[in-house]
């Protein structure tokens, strides 16, 4: 008997041409499928790796280590279609540098597989080499959690290690059935002995491993029905030790002197081959068999790599939680508390966010990284939703809580991927009357308390930067008032080492002056003037510190009164910091860049020759930037029902566009998007996001504000509305927060209903305007009749709306809201036909006169002096093109909380216009509307407290 020798170059040139057409059928439908592999290599290889490259790769012995590793990535690029970078490392590099390139790697879902090559030099731990690559990227399949599962048979590995993987490859492409057969392993090695074994006990085989403590080796040889030796000894097994007809795997690299070679040498394996095949039936040539299928094999694994990763992220699913309903429903805290929520990492993998675009902070909050932006990039947006309300009485009519049963009906009833964003409350308001804003009852964020108590911290960081920046103004106005313009000069760009250099902020001021010069000391005496004294005029001064805490006394302050100032006294006061202009800049800015364009380009007061002082002219964007790049990436959180929710960013609705953010926004609307090879209207999720107060103010901020900044449009509008403010609208008696609710409210009224539902068309007509359809939903509550639900929804249904669907998601969570789901599903089909209200190039005056007549139903508006000269002032410094945002009362469509209904006549008075040009727009204000609210008598402080023994919060709401 001759034995079929089993070529392992044919098997594993049919296995790259295979991965070859397989990358290529992928790429027709997805050009971003790249699958790719980094080797990091390093000059502390040793001769083994030398071997290694011999056995693998047949290369001439004369090559040189990183030529081969050249010629490898080019072999695998070309034959294979695979990227493959290598990544030479010096021999000194430390332990703790390794591990960190290695980090790098883990984290760019650009790269599919990591291979270490080994050995490491001997002040490298090995083990932590293994260990720091993600099993999912550990390609090799050597680290402790591939290996492990491989030993376990109730796991599957991620990766099985390449060269055992070649050697089962190779015994299936020959036809040899390893159910019952005796298979003998010489050598018990982490890389081939010990998985082989694995794999063919796996295989049923029934298995016995030699090592160099066994005793008697050929007699175990003797009974094999199939021989893998892995013990790297020349020709050590004869054929005579041989089982008739078994089938022998050779897996040996050794070199033997020969003098016939030009190099001396010849590779042979640890079989006798011409002995061996006189009795084995199918035997491995050395070299030819297992060593180009170790190579096949690690291409199969970073294309297993590609394929699993792709999937993930393409694949959506998110895997709701129950709710277990209590009647009467309890307080919201403990809804919150009787859930258990997902880890949000599960959260992110459900959605296709990897690991490694999260930032932790516990166990149920992350903030996502910007990165994913790009990657999602090529998706087409998912369906946005815009949830609005009618005009809303003191007691608030479900708008946050609207969003979240909706969210939770889209994607725990529904099946889709749905989003809810939503604003960071600020702990004013949270410690003060308002309360929370992750909704109520069985439709809310959670954690609640963790939710309305500092989250990540992004409040804290718009404070420290609003407050640095005023900080800068203060002390730039002192330091000039002391010094003439050189020494001024000196001190702003001072001489170190015998050089001076302009900070890289100052550029942006010289720029702005036509100043080219890049040499400080080539300035002429009147750059140097022009350049270091900015001459701000402090009564023209609009920037304001803040804090998040509702503190009325602060509202107005005097500051500079210690002896040390000198006497640079100046009224001021304080905002709350969801009103600051940062916070605004966060909400709109598209990324990090755009971020900084918009805090250097704030204004925070004219010079005396009137020009506008900007937060770059003093030189502090950088540095506001530095404090609010974290701030920039958004909160991930859930529901109760455990569908996404992005909390970010919290502007102030009545000064501000009281909207979340943008980026927020354009992240949801491509993790809720779709692949290109997917049906759009199928597999098409949904991103539910809400607008400060009712829609004539928080809608149209949005479309003509936030939209015109973002670029995107809703696709659907939602109008909250309740009968009992529907009912205050129509005449009914006044309703307080904390009081008892009339009898009006709580009885069967049509007549009364009727005639408030004007405001609910009004609002209606409104939204219809932008071209984008509407959808009503009634916000049912236990005193609201059947009459008066089909009152509301007729009258919706006139004024124009597609749909009016009563909802009862505070009480039932989604499963409330799901009619709603359908009727927004159906809507987000319907065409739009989107316009803004204004155009750009109206003037300043010509937009608020816009906003009044076809928003609010005004005759018009009333300037007063202020506000004429601070327009006339704002268009002279170029600011007339910017939209603007009317600050007034949330009670009335008018300017006057005591007007309901839908009025018509009145003029809106327009007392002050401030300037946001970082932000985008300027805001006016239309009545007393206070930047700092004030604390009530009986605060919600006063019931908040610390649990000692389990550390929880009590007393929220």
């Amino acid at each position: 008997m001759v034995a079929e020798k089993i070529d392992g170059t044919a098997v594993a040139r049919r296995v790259r041409n295979r991965i070859n057409e397989e990358i290529r059928r992928k790429q027709e439908t997805d050009k971003r499928f790249r699958p790719a592999l980094t080797i990091v290599q390093g000059e502390w290889l040793c001769s083994l790796f030398f071997l290694f490259l011999r056995k693998f790769l047949l290369s001439p012995l004369w090559e040189s280590p990183y030529s081969v590793y050249v010629r490898m990535k080019l072999k695998a690029a070309e034959e294979a279609n695979i990227i493959c970078e290598i990544v030479k490392l010096p021999a000194e590099i430390t332990e703790a540098e390794l591990l960190t390139r290695i980090e790098g790697l883990n984290d760019d879902p650009s790269i599919h597989g990591i291979l270490v090559q080994l050995p490491v030099p001997k002040h490298i731990s090995e083990a932590a080499v293994t260990a720091a690559v993600d099993p999912s990227k550990d390609v090799d399949g050597f680290g402790a959690v591939n290996v492990g599962n491989l030993a376990k048979r109730c796991e599957t590995p991620v990766f099985t290690p390449c060269t055992p993987k070649g050697v089962m490859a190779l015994l299936e492409e020959y036809g040899v059935n390893l159910s019952g057969k005796h298979a003998v392993v010489l050598g018990r090695s982490d890389i081939v002995g010990s998985p082989v074994s694995y794999l063919l006990k796996n295989s049923n085989a029934t298995v016995t491993v030699c090592h160099s403590g066994t005793k008697n080796v050929q007699s175990f040889i003797k009974q094999a029905d199939i021989l893998v030796s892995a013990i790297g000894k020349a020709r050590f097994v004869k054929g005579e030790w041989l089982k008739p007809g078994a089938v022998v795997i050779d897996v040996g690299i050794n070199y033997i002197k020969d003098e016939t070679r030009k190099s001396g040498e010849r590779l042979v394996g640890d079989v006798d081959y011409e002995s061996a095949r006189e009795v084995a039936s199918l035997i491995t040539p050395v070299p030819g068999g297992v060593g180009p299928m170790t190579v096949a094999m690690l291409l199969e694994n970073v294309v297993s790599s590609a394929n699993r990763f792709h999937d993930q992220m393409a694949h959506r699913k998110v895997t709701p939680l129950p709710l277990k309903v209590e009647r009467p429903v309890p307080s919201d805290i403990a809804v919150s508390r009787a859930q258990t929520p997902k880890n949000v990492k599960v959260i992110a993998r459900e959605l296709g966010i990897s690991e490694r675009e999260l930032e932790l902070y516990g166990a149920h909050k992350a903030k996502v990284n910007l990165d994913l932006l790009q990657r999602l990039g090529h998706r087409r947006d998912g369906k946005y939703v815009l949830v609005a309300g009618i005009t809303p009485t003191p007691l608030g009519e479900g708008k946050s809580t609207t969003t979240m049963g909706l969210a939770q009906a889209l994607g725990a009833h529904l099946g889709k991927i749905a989003f809810a964003n939503v604003r960071q409350p600020s702990q004013g308001p949270t410690f003060g009357i308002k309360g929370g804003a992750a909704g109520g009852g069985y439709s809310q964020v959670i954690p609640m308390d963790e939710f309305n108590m500092h989250l990540t911290g992004d409040i804290h960081a718009i404070t420290a930067a609003n407050n640095l920046l005023a900080a800068a103004i203060e002390t730039r106005m002192f330091h000039e008032s002391t010094q003439k313009d050189k020494a001024l000069y000196n001190r702003l760009v001072p001489r170190k080492n015998g050089t001076r250099e302009f900070a890289p902020a100052m550029f942006r001021r010289l720029k702005k002056l036509g100043i080219d010069k890049t040499n400080p000391d080539d300035l002429t005496d009147g750059e140097i003037a022009k350049f270091a004294r900015l001459d701000i005029d402090p009564d023209t001064i609009t920037w304001r510190r803040v804090l998040d805490v509702n503190d009325r006394h602060l509202r107005q302050v005097t500051i500079g009164q210690a002896p040390s100032e000198k006497g640079h006294t100046r009224v001021t006061g304080f905002d709350i910091s969801v009103a600051s202009e940062c916070m605004a800049v966060l909400a709109l800015s598209n990324d990090l860049a755009d971020m900084r364009e918009r805090l250097g380009r704030m204004v925070i007061g004219s010079s005396r020759g009137g020009d506008p002082v900007t937060c770059d002219d003093i030189g502090a964007g950088g540095a506001l930037t530095a404090l609010m790049k974290d701030a920039i990436k958004p909160n991930l959180m859930q529901t109760l029902e455990g569908t996404p929710v992005f909390v970010h960013a919290g502007p102030f609705a009545n000064i501000s566009i009281g909207a979340s953010s943008v980026i927020a926004d354009r992240l949801a609307l491509k993790l809720a998007g779709t692949e290109e090879d997917e049906v759009y209207e199928e597999k098409v999720g949904y991103v539910v996001t809400e607008a400060g107060f009712d829609f004539t103010m928080g809608g149209e901020r949005f479309f003509n504000i936030k939209c015109r900044s973002s670029g995107l449009c809703p696709d659907v509008v939602v109008i909250v509305a309740t009968v009992r403010a529907l009912k205050v609208h129509g005449g009914g008696p006044e309703v307080t927060a904390g009081a008892a609710l009339p009898e009006a409210y709580r009885t069967e009224n049509v007549e009364l209903l009727k005639a408030g539902c004007v405001n609910l068309a009004k609002h209606i007509q409104n939204a219809k305007y932008y071209g984008v359809p509407v959808v009503v939903v009634i916000n049912r509550f236990v005193t609201d009749t059947e009459a008066e639900i089909n009152c509301v929804r007729e009258e919706a249904i006139k004024a124009g709306a597609e749909d009016a669907v009563e909802a009862s998601h505070w009480s039932n969570g989604g499963l409330g809201a799901v009619e709603l789901a359908k009727a927004v599903i159906a809507s987000s089909q319907k065409p739009k036909n989107f316009r803004f209200l204004y155009e750009a190039d109206l003037s300043i005056v010509e937009k608020m006169e816009t906003i009044a007549k076809e928003m609010y139903g005004a005759a018009g508006i009333e300037l007063s002096e202020l506000a004429k000269s601070q327009v006339e002032t704002y268009t002279r410094q170029g600011f007339g093109h910017l939209p603007v945002c009317i600050a007034k009362t949330q009670y009335s469509l008018s300017h006057d909380p005591n007007l309901k209904g839908a009025p018509t006549g009145f003029f809106v008075p327009i007392r002050d216009v401030r300037l946001s040009p970082g932000a985008g727009y300027l805001y006016a204000k239309a009545a007393d509307i206070q930047t700092i609210p004030g604390l009530p008598t009986a605060p919600g402080y006063l019931n908040v407290d610390v649990n000692m023994e389990t550390g929880e919060i009590q007393g929220l709401f």
